[in-house]
């Protein structure tokens, strides 16, 4: 039986503090592959704890791949040592995975989406409502910024942005995504677009760019704007498919492990290994993370970014500010290996920064005095009872229609699987007649001989509560 000491447990909550402890049993080996764990009302009544907290230490090792369950057998650990050991053949905790067509989606709005200017409501654009922003809080920073620092105003910012918002960065990376690293390693651009178009020529026009099928299709459309080769390698029930990954022959990949836009799967931590491993097998080969939502998982801790693992520096970290307090602040950052950091100052410094000073020096001490967790904090919460109500009334309209919901505790969206005879692109325009803007998975892929029909993507982000339930019912009467 498992036995821990809860004495030690510094600011931990009981689940996390379990959840790290049997974590670092299974990195350890102290836990072996396919062993079985005690049930959650055995070993909470061992450990003398509440069977919820075993459940949610559970839950989140099955987020992240460490463990899997069997449906009336138990939970069990997973073959950290590959995942092509027998893993594929089980049957996992959460069965909604590509391979069944149960998936989910929320990056925003794509090539493949409606314009959003008549509709009655939005599910596709990540729109945030105007009373979310903190605007008094950020008013009162701004001034301080203006009073404060009116000479660094004035002067122009490095390349890679101000030190102190590259500062206050590395400390929230810290804090709340586990990783590790130094101001020195951050470049500060105006939206991850931009910040894409410098990767690219850091490492190199003539590398084969890969990205995910399905993926957001704005990504390969910005690599084929630049000029370089692009591949689409399709997912499986763990992420990208690593033997079509080397098929391939890409030098870059490029991802979204810890909610993939459009599915919502979690890449769990065997296939992150073998994606490290890929990565490490040439020096020419690299792992951009595109982290674009991590703090808004809606039950569980956020899942450990890839790059907090990546013993190699093999991984560029890429994140945005725009879903954490509004699309049109066009502040996003990335991390770059100590390597390639030094590679840029020596061949891109000569950039000019994107972000003014002003912008930089108010989120900065945005993040330094507490405010942006806070903010993440009640935006969760809101987020968690937008979601809710949606579900609800979704519910209540069910009836005799055969409705089936994914992840929805991934993020800021989830999918919902209609049985209907309708092509998809007629639910899109059946939708749109009733004032819903929608979008469907298959428009995701880049291969449609493997696309799954009559799946919604329902992004949530920027519906007003009090629309809820006509926006369910308009959408309804659309298949």
């Amino acid at each position: 039986m498992l036995t821990y000491s809860f004495e030690d447990r510094g600011k931990d909550s009981l689940y996390e503090y379990l959840y790290k402890q049997i974590k670092n049993d299974i990195n350890a080996h102290k836990l072996a592959p396919q062993e079985k764990l005690p049930s959650k009302r055995a070993l909470a009544k061992h450990l003398n704890i509440s069977t919820i907290t075993v459940e949610n230490a559970y839950s989140q090792l099955v987020a992240e791949g460490y463990i899997y369950s069997i449906p009336k057998s138990g939970f069990y650990v997973n073959d950290l040592s590959g995942a092509k050991h027998g893993i594929e053949d089980l049957h996992r905790g959460k069965p909604e995975h590509l391979v069944t067509g149960n998936l989910a989606s929320g990056k925003g709005s794509d090539s493949t989406t409606n314009k959003t200017s008549d509709y009655f409501v939005d599910f596709v654009n990540n729109a945030i409502a105007t009373d979310n922003f903190p605007f008094t809080t950020w008013t009162k920073l701004l001034r301080e910024t203006m009073s404060d620092y009116r000479d660094k105003l004035m002067t122009k910012s490095p390349s890679v942005g101000v030190y102190q918002l590259r500062c206050a960065i590395v400390d929230y990376l810290y804090q709340f995504r586990g990783i590790t690293v130094t101001p020195e390693q951050i470049v500060v651009g105006a939206g991850t677009e931009y910040l894409y178009g410098l990767i690219i020529q850091l490492l190199g026009h003539d590398r084969k760019y890969a990205v995910e099928d399905p993926g957001y299709q704005k990504i390969s459309r910005i690599y084929q704007a630049n000029r370089v080769e692009c591949v689409h390698i399709p997912l499986d029930e763990n992420g990208v498919d690593v033997d079509a990954l080397e098929e391939s022959h890409a030098d870059v990949l490029h991802i979204t492990p810890s909610h993939h836009f459009p599915t919502g799967l979690v890449t769990p931590i065997s296939r992150r290994y073998e994606l490290l491993s890929w990565a490490s097998k040439s020096k020419d080969r690299f792992i951009i993370e595109d982290d674009y939502d991590s703090e808004f998982r809606l039950q569980g801790k956020p899942i450990p970014a890839l790059q907090s693992i990546d013993v190699s520096e093999k991984v560029i970290y890429i994140n945005t500010f725009s879903k954490s307090l509004t699309s049109t602040i066009r502040i996003s950052y990335m991390v770059l290996p100590k390597a390639l950091m030094e590679r840029y100052n020596k061949e891109l410094s000569f950039y000019a920064c994107t972000v003014s000073n002003f912008e930089q020096y108010t989120l900065a001490k945005f993040i330094e005095q507490g405010y942006l967790e806070k903010h993440i904090n009640r935006m969760r919460n809101y987020y968690r009872n937008i979601r809710d109500i949606i579900l609800k009334n979704i519910n209540n309209r069910a009836g005799e229609k055969k409705i089936h919901i994914m992840e929805e505790d991934a993020g800021l969206h989830f999918l919902m699987q209609v049985s209907t005879s309708l092509k998809d692109k007629e639910l899109i325009d059946r939708a749109a007649q009733n004032g819903v803007n929608i979008s469907c998975l298959s428009q995701y892929y880049y291969d449609q001989s493997n696309a799954i029909d009559n799946t919604f993507i329902i992004n949530y982000s920027g519906v007003h509560e009090e629309k809820i339930e006509e926006a369910v019912d308009r959408l309804f009467e659309s298949f």
